[in-house]
């Protein structure tokens, strides 16, 4: 037996059906369409319900804008460093721990509310104008990650 003698069982691929190719062929005539009406003719278009409003009219208007590049944080306030002695870097992962933030993913953002009484050196993604100002005039440095 060689290559070119290979071939399927009989039966196990049947033979395309050729619709409208005559009545002797079974499939001829109105090709299992059916008689006259829209959909023997080969016009309906895709999402067309016969006139009644197609459903993505019926659906309200997406509106606005999102902006794909847009990044999010997870806020954490001045008050709440003060949970932390100084003798090491308030990080992000420092901030897991204490369960202030809770995905390792999260970018961190230091807001300004609430006081600070120990000088920290604080790292996060983000820190707002007065949470910066806190933190320097407690002693400590903020440092953008």
């Amino acid at each position: 037996m060689r290559l070119h003698d290979l071939k399927p069982d009989p039966g196990s691929r049947p033979k395309k059906v050729r619709k409208g190719r005559g009545i002797g062929s079974g499939k001829g005539r109105t090709a299992a369409r059916g008689t006259k009406g829209q959909k023997a003719r080969n016009t309906v278009r895709v999402g067309f319900e016969g006139g009644q409003t197609p459903l993505q009219r019926r659906l309200p208007f997406k509106r606005g804008f999102k902006n794909p590049f847009r990044v999010e944080y997870v806020a954490v306030n001045v008050g709440q460093l003060g949970q932390f002695d100084g003798s090491a870097p308030v990080t992000p992962d420092l901030l897991i721990q204490a369960h202030l933030v809770r995905n390792p993913e999260d970018k961190v953002k230091i807001l300004g509310e609430g006081e600070i009484t120990r000088a920290l050196t604080v790292r996060a993604h983000g820190f707002s104008k007065s949470a910066m100002e806190k933190i320097q005039a407690a002693g400590g440095t903020a440092e953008t990650i």
